[in-house]
């Protein structure tokens, strides 16, 4: 999955139509993405959030939006490893980035009302990787629980 989303940032978001993105936001859209996928349940508010998110965030159009999420959809049972994203977010973000980026991950988590097991462990398994303090991954949780 690491690789076709590589891929789909190189055609569609790095070149010359938009030249803005950045390591740290192909690194950022590929964890909400994992979130969404996680569950094996693509459920069409995780959809629409994820869709909202990487719209506005990466400032791609839907069509290049739409295109990622068929991608992942393709490679939802692939492992993936997270290391090489978490470590673009770490080189890249402050403290209060990394905070923002965890609670738009819980939104997407909510996004369908339910939150699963194994979205909360990679939520979880992120935080630990981008050295966020428990008493803040909490702050996120409920923060997004509370916008949802």
């Amino acid at each position: 999955m690491i690789d076709k989303i590589k891929s789909f940032f190189s055609k569609n978001v790095i070149e010359p139509e938009q030249d803005g993105a950045t390591p740290e936001q192909i690194a950022l859209a590929a964890l909400l993405i994992e979130v969404m996928v996680i569950d094996g349940n693509l459920d069409e508010q995780e959809l629409e959030s994820i869709t909202g998110t990487l719209s506005s965030m990466l400032e791609t159009t839907k069509e290049q939006v739409d295109e990622l999420i068929t991608l992942s959809r393709e490679e939802v049972t692939e492992a993936t490893s997270l290391y090489q994203f978490t470590r673009e977010i770490n080189d890249h973000f402050d403290e209060q980035k990394k905070l923002e980026l965890m609670t738009g991950m819980w939104r997407v988590a909510y996004a369908d009302g339910h939150l699963d097991k194994y979205e909360e462990n990679i939520m979880r398994r992120v935080a630990d990787l981008l050295h966020i303090l428990h008493s803040d991954y909490i702050r996120c949780k409920i923060n997004a629980r509370e916008q949802s």
